[in-house]
């Protein structure tokens, strides 16, 4: 059995189990931005409804 096996045997165990979670994290990002879409109310089409509009005048019309 040569020497450098057992290290590049972990090495691999490693970057697969890396590979897993970044995989995972992904499809569970996913997920979750669908579920989150699916379960939208119709206040989160109006999330800005109530907002007061800050006017200053420098968006009038004055003829200038």
């Amino acid at each position: 059995m040569r020497r450098g096996s057992g290290i590049m045997k972990k090495i691999g165990w490693v970057t697969f189990g890396f590979s897993l979670a970044a995989v995972g994290m992904v499809v569970a990002r996913e997920l979750r931005g669908r579920y989150k879409f699916n379960q939208r109310t119709p206040i989160d089409f109006y999330n800005h409804a109530g907002d007061a509009y800050e006017f200053d005048g420098s968006e009038a019309g004055v003829g200038v």
